[in-house]
Parts: C-alpha cells; sequence; structure tokens
C-alpha cells in the first residue's frame, strides 16, 4: 500500500518504521530526519488541513495514519474521509475524549466506567470549593487538570489542598496552559501504580496492545513537573487479570458508548490506568491516537503487517488477532534538550549515532538537518532509544549504552526507566 504518515515525532517515526519493515510505499508529513530514512517527505504542516487533504487525494494514497493529537481534535480524520480517503483516527467528536477532559469525565460518568470522583470548575471560587470537596474525600490527594490539550503537561498530581489550589489558580488565571486550562477538572487522586493500555478499534472490534509503563515526570524516582514522557517499558508489569479487567471494565464499555451516543471511532483508544494495590483499575483518561514514546516499544517488539489491520479498522472490518510479539522485553529512554520541559533549548548538534549498535533503534522526535547537513536537535524530546532484551535488565543496559554514546549538550535523561519492579 501506499501509505501517509502525518506528523514529525518519535511516535511517527516508530509508525513509519514498522510500516516499512511490512513493505509498504511511505509518504509522511512533515516528518523528520529519521523518518526520511524510510519515507518521503513532504513539508506540510500537521495544521495544514487543505494540503493534507490534497496530498492524500493526489498521491492516491491507499491509507493515512494521523498520528498527533491536535488535528485530530480540529477534525482532520474528517476532512480526509469527505475527500474519500481512508483514514485512521478518530473524527472530532471520538477526538474530544482526549480533547476536553471535562467531556471525557463526562462520558465516563454517563457510562459507568470506573475513574475518580472529579469536579468542573470554571473560576478560582469553583475551584476552592472542588479542591475542599475532593480533599474531604480521603487521604489520597487531589489532581488538577486542564480541561483542553497541554502536550501531556497539563496535570498537576498535588501534594496538599494548598498545592492544589495553586495549581488551579495558574491554570484558571495566569492561563498558564493558554487557553486549555480555561476550564479545569478536580478529581481525587487514585493511589496505585499506573499502566498504559492502547488498543485498536474499528468502533465494535478492538485489538490489545501489550501493555506499557510511562515515566512521567522529568526527574528520576517520578521528580519534577510532567513531561509528555521520558520513558517506557512493554510489556508492562500488570497480570492477565488485570489486562482482563481493563477490556471488560473499561475498553469495551466505552465501544458501547460510542456506538450509544452514535460517535463512529476509528482509530486508537489509549487508556491511562491506575490500578489500585487490590488490582482494581480506575480510568484516569483517554487519549485518542498512538501514545509518544510507548509507541515506540510497542513497535520495537510488533511482528506481522500493521498496514493491513489499520487498514482494516479504517474500513470498519478491522481483523482481529493479526499482529504477533517478540517475546523480549522493549525499553526505551528518551533524549530530552536541555530546558526541557519550560524553556527548551533547540539547535544543538547531536552526534554520536553512528556508532550505536545494531539491536539498538533510534527514533527521532524533535530532529532536524541544517543547511551543512548536521543533524541538531528541534525540540523538547528529541530521541528515543529503543532496545530489545530477554529481560529489561538486559534491554535497559542496552539502551543506556546507546544513550551514553549519544552527544547532545545539556542533553537530559533518566536513569531509572525500567527499573520498577516488573511484579505487582
Amino acid at each position: 500500500m501506499r501509505i501517509l504518515v502525518i506528523g514529525s515525532g518519535g511516535r511517527e517515526h516508530a509508525l513509519a518504521w514498522r510500516l516499512a519493515r511490512a513493505g509498504h510505499q511511505l509518504l509522511a508529513a512533515p516528518g523528520n530526519p529519521g523518518i526520511e530514512a524510510v519515507a518521503e517527505c513532504a513539508a506540510i504542516g500537521v495544521a495544514e488541513h487543505a494540503r493534507l487533504v490534497e496530498l492524500a487525494v493526489g498521491r492516491k494514497v491507499d491509507l493515512v495514519v494521523v498520528g498527533p493529537e491536535a488535528p485530530l481534535v480540529a477534525g482532520l480524520a474528517d476532512e480526509l474521509r469527505a475527500a474519500g480517503v481512508m483514514t485512521f483516527g478518530p473524527g472530532a467528536l471520538g477526538a474530544r475524549l482526549e480533547g476536553s477532559k471535562v467531556f471525557s469525565k463526562q462520558f465516563f460518568a454517563r457510562h459507568r466506567i470506573p475513574t475518580a470522583p472529579f469536579t468542573v470548575a470554571a473560576t478560582v471560587a469553583e475551584a476552592d470549593a472542588a479542591v475542599e470537596r475532593i480533599s474531604a474525600l480521603g487521604a489520597s490527594g487531589v489532581v488538577v487538570k486542564a480541561d483542553g490539550l497541554a502536550a501531556g503537561k497539563g496535570v498537576v498530581v498535588a501534594h496538599d489542598a494548598g498545592e492544589a489550589r495553586a495549581a488551579a489558580r495558574a491554570m484558571l488565571e495566569a492561563r498558564r496552559f493558554g487557553d486549555a486550562g480555561a476550564t479545569v477538572v478536580i478529581e481525587q487522586r487514585i493511589a496505585g501504580r499506573e499502566v498504559s493500555v492502547l488498543a485498536l478499534t474499528d468502533g465494535t472490534r478492538l485489538e490489545v496492545l501489550p501493555a506499557v509503563e510511562d515515566h512521567k515526570t522529568i526527574f528520576d524516582a517520578d521528580r519534577g513537573p510532567n513531561t509528555g514522557g521520558m520513558g517506557t517499558v512493554s510489556p508492562a508489569w500488570i497480570t492477565d487479570a488485570i489486562q482482563s479487567r481493563i477490556r471488560s471494565e473499561i475498553l469495551e464499555p466505552t465501544l458501547r458508548g460510542l456506538r450509544a451516543e452514535a460517535i463512529e471511532y476509528r482509530g486508537v483508544l489509549y487508556a491511562g490506568v491506575m490500578v489500585e494495590p487490590s488490582g482494581t483499575p480506575y480510568l484516569l483518561e483517554y487519549n485518542c491516537r498512538f501514545g509518544d514514546p510507548e509507541t515506540q516499544p510497542i513497535m520495537a517488539r510488533m511482528r506481522g503487517d500493521l498496514g493491513a489491520v489499520l487498514l482494516g479498522a479504517a474500513r470498519g472490518e478491522m481483523p482481529v488477532g493479526a499482529l504477533a510479539w517478540d517475546a523480549r522485553v522493549a525499553v526505551c529512554v528518551v533524549v530530552a534538550a536541555a530546558g526541557y520541559p519550560d524553556a527548551v533549548r533547540t539547535g544543538d548538534p547531536i552526534g554520536g549515532l553512528a556508532g550505536i549498535d545494531g539491536e539498538v533503534t533510534v527514533f527521532h522526535a524533535g530532529t532536524a538537518r541544517r543547511a551543512d547537513g548536521q543533524l541538531v536537535s528541534a525540540g523538547g524530546r528529541v530521541l528515543g532509544v529503543t532496545a530489545l532484551g530477554l529481560a529489561v535488565d538486559q534491554a535497559r543496559a542496552k539502551a543506556y549504552a546507546a544513550v551514553d554514546r549519544i552527544e547532545l549538550a545539556g542533553k537530559q535523561v533518566r536513569r531509572d526507566i525500567g527499573a520498577r519492579p516488573m511484579i505487582p
């Protein structure tokens, strides 16, 4: 097939890499220097919907795979389908599951999907009252979330009520996340261990992918501010029983709810789930696309023709069970730029990639190439160094050996990716 992958990050590089290995002909828009090795790249931004539709129609692509959340929330998949292009990715109505925390939490409540108690607030006074009410529910704490898209950074897990009130004020008054924080969700913190479970769907069928564990904060031991993700491990620590409960109590009711509300959903349902020590799963949030950096270890372990599965989902007739999985563990370590996740420094030369072991795959996330050919940093998360191993220790040793070869001034790397116990 001729497949167009939309996006320019590590997720899109991993998708393009996997699709190319199945023999598909790839286009990418806009792509990045890593994607250029497996795809023809067109310099069209993800917000340029008309040009993207024109590219897909003009090049007679068989399938478009939309990577980032912003164009999905803005309705790109709807525009592509209206032009007769098979597209993997939900329309704007379905993408509200990620685009609006208020919509998603209310959707969970309507369809009895287990989630934390919450309140919606649009003013500081409402937020203060909500913090007081949620705090009274128990000692687990309070979480403050910006309603709209905030690049994975719009969540504050507060240590006390004062911090929660300050976080809500920063979003509502100081507009820390712009319009995304004009309304906030304030919810009870669920104590437990988080896991990411991604499923492909055609709106009726589910293909649940191996679970992934993300490491969200910038510093080791889960310290510092949230990021888009500093590293991942797959398969994650959850048992088959917990995975089954996530499917039956979260994913399947979500599909039933979408159908009940006449929302056609053909894409990824990416569930961020908190599992209590008892094994009870609670849905924290949904993303409406492949995760980043969750996609990197999933693609590293995947066997089978992903393109055929995604095309089937786009048509509403997804084949189930067509994918297989390498038995090894995959670890992805993110190399981030100086200043990330706040004032990111870009334009620093990147070196050392040529000497990395062939068993390690380096996915480009925030890179660019200067006119003189020099590879430079061009974003907060620069590279996703991904390795396979017979056990997690072997995989992380390979990944960190490669990370240490990479030359990037001021690079930031968490040193504890995959160090958490793999037994719940």
